[in-house]
């Protein structure tokens, strides 16, 4: 009886460790890699007592491993039979050596990475130095299933994409506003002092059109998904946060009705991973993209807060009327 209770709790911490490195992962941002011939979108997440989770993508297939700390101290004796460590160490190491290869541009401080394509497989092959020895490493993954492709990709960006409309509305409505007061402004005499600042009324078929016929080249020639990596990653991890964050809160509302209160917590431990890497609590959209290295480690136990767009207080223009 007292040997099923420790398999259970033994099965149920393995289970706590993989979920946690899902979550991790899927707040973290895109890297664009450039490795010998391979461009690769990658994005991680390492978590220095638990394991690691990676993601890699060619634009047509994308491959994932995800390990805890056993599989890293047996894979770690397999490739570096003169390095004796703690999982702990090789995972820090490890969380070192991908914050250099996907930090932009990628400083790899003596590391070389390749990759090696096989059926249905990809490797990405780590060579650096632990403590004067050589350290060698495999990433090895497999096909994703479909569930993380929805999960990584195609959930983010069908989210990105209606932000950015609503976005593009309540831009479309301040414009519209700011014609109407500057049209006031003219029938109560006043005169534009100087003429480079003016500027016709705001057509919004005719911009639209514009943008799209100047930008339907660069956005249907995605090719490696470099413009998408650099670009695009502030608002993708806006939008999995907080997914991730109503997931959370679902999940909690439901175990507390089941009787389960100390379930919820799991995920809300106040376990600390090395060095954790600061990330900003609020964000707007116009902000610089993230650095991967702010958010490769992130503790996905923070408590995180809605984003949500400043509001700009109007001031009257000066110097634009006599």
């Amino acid at each position: 009886m007292w040997q099923g209770k420790e398999w259970m709790g033994s099965t149920l911490s393995s289970w706590e460790k993989m979920e946690e490195l899902e979550h991790g992962l899927l707040i973290q941002p895109w890297a664009w890699l450039q490795l010998s011939e391979d461009s690769l979108l990658a994005k991680a997440y390492i978590n220095t007592h638990k394991g690691y989770a990676l993601l890699l993508s060619d634009l047509q297939h994308v491959w994932h491993e995800q390990v805890d700390t056993s599989v890293v101290s047996q894979r770690a004796k397999e490739l570096n039979k003169r390095l004796t460590a703690t999982p702990s160490a090789f995972l820090s190491h490890l969380r070192d050596l991908m914050c250099t290869l996907l930090e932009d541009p990628p400083d790899p401080r003596g590391a070389t990475f390749s990759c090696e394509r096989m059926a249905e497989r990809m490797s990405l092959r780590v060579r650096s130095e632990l403590s004067g020895l050589p350290f060698h490493w495999n990433f090895q993954c497999t096909l994703a299933s479909p569930f993380l492709v929805f999960q990584h990709l195609i959930r983010p960006l069908m989210g990105m994409s209606l932000v950015l409309q609503c976005q593009v509305r309540e831009l479309t409505s301040l414009l519209r506003l700011k014609d109407a007061e500057i049209q006031d402004y003219q029938e109560n005499g006043a005169v534009l002092s100087r003429d480079r600042l003016k500027t016709e009324l705001f057509d919004e078929n005719a911009v639209l059109e514009q943008v799209v016929t100047e930008n339907l080249p660069e956005a249907c020639s995605i090719e490696n998904g470099r413009s998408f990596a650099m670009k695009l990653q502030n608002l993708y991890v806006t939008i999995t946060k907080q997914g991730f964050q109503a997931e959370r809160k679902r999940q909690g509302s439901g175990e507390q009705f089941g009787g389960d209160s100390q379930a919820s917590d799991r995920t809300s431990s106040n376990e600390t991973d090395g060095i954790l890497l600061s990330q900003p609590e609020q964000q707007s959209f116009s902000a610089p993209s993230l650095s991967v290295l702010e958010t490769l480690n992130m503790e996905t136990s923070v408590p995180m807060q809605r984003p949500h767009l400043s509001k700009v207080k109007r001031k009257k223009p000066k110097g634009l009327f006599n």
